[in-house]
């Protein structure tokens, strides 16, 4: 998004982390927010700030998954970015629902328009087993970045939803000014 910090934009008039924690807080027992820049605004919010080890600092999401991992006494983290506004209020119910006997369970939806007709992953609205904080600093540590190629080569599950519209990414401004004249 231009050097800006993506959580703290504005979207329906309040910043894109805090509309994603908020969507997702009464689906979890607890609720912890990944950040590296801004933290005393997101502490304002009232949830633990988690930033990233150092050594993986610039690594994306998977910097602030393992620190989740790191931070959570629970067996499984749930994860959400903030860039989906939308995202589905079953998420963790159906994701945990597929949880038996994997390692990581990602969402999925198909888009109608486009021609492949196959689900589009999106990974970073995921379960994460506690199992995986080591592996995963490990593939950090290696230098590893891609999200997508490490969950699928974990005994995982993908959940398909229906509504592809609740995984729409807001990546850039332009993004974000387009879903707000939608």
């Amino acid at each position: 998004m231009g050097g800006v910090d993506k959580g703290l934009q504005r979207y329906e008039g309040e910043p894109l982390a805090l509309r994603a924690a908020r969507r997702l807080a009464p689906q979890v027992a607890s609720l912890s927010i990944s950040a590296n820049r801004h933290l005393a605004e997101y502490q304002g919010w009232g949830w633990p700030v988690l930033p990233d080890d150092p050594r993986h600092l610039g690594r994306g999401p998977l910097a602030g998954l393992l620190a989740g991992l790191r931070a959570s006494p629970r067996e499984w983290l749930a994860c959400t970015p903030c860039d989906v506004p939308g995202i589905p209020t079953d998420l963790v119910a159906r994701l945990a629902a597929a949880a038996p006997g994997r390692q990581v369970v990602f969402a999925a939806a198909v888009d109608p328009s486009t021609a492949d007709g196959l689900p589009r992953r999106h990974p970073v609205c995921c379960l994460l087993h506690r199992s995986l904080q080591a592996p995963l600093a490990a593939y950090l540590d290696d230098g590893g970045r891609r999200i997508d190629a490490w969950m699928r080569s974990l005994s995982h599950a993908e959940v398909v939803f229906d509504d592809a519209a609740a995984f729409a990414n807001l990546n850039t401004l332009d993004d974000l000014a387009a879903a707000q004249r939608r």
